[in-house]
């Protein structure tokens, strides 16, 4: 049984399942099988096993993996909003009466 450090895709436990579905098509079969087993075992969140069930039948029936980076900077990380407001007494309106 893979350790969540060495699956795949880094992070995979905190991939929101848009992130995981374009990540997995770059992944070959055994790789595949390899993050079914560890989502039955730990989350075992439905929709994400019918992805990589799904992804692995495609791979069994001749599909083969895209050449997309893995590891390439993720859109779910990029731009996420800093702790606390852009509003500053500044830049907010004048209170009406």
């Amino acid at each position: 049984m893979a350790e969540r450090s060495t699956l795949p895709p880094p992070d995979y436990d905190h991939l929101p399942i848009g992130g995981l579905e374009s990540r997995v098509r770059a992944l070959t079969a055994g790789e595949v099988e390899e993050l079914l087993a560890y989502e039955r075992d730990h989350a075992h969140r439905p929709q994400v096993t019918e992805l990589l069930a799904a992804r692995l039948e495609q791979l069994r029936s001749g599909a083969e993996p895209t050449s997309g980076d893995r590891d390439a900077v993720r859109p779910e990380e990029a731009g996420r909003p800093s702790a606390g407001s852009p509003v500053s007494p500044a830049t907010s309106p004048q209170p009406h009466s």
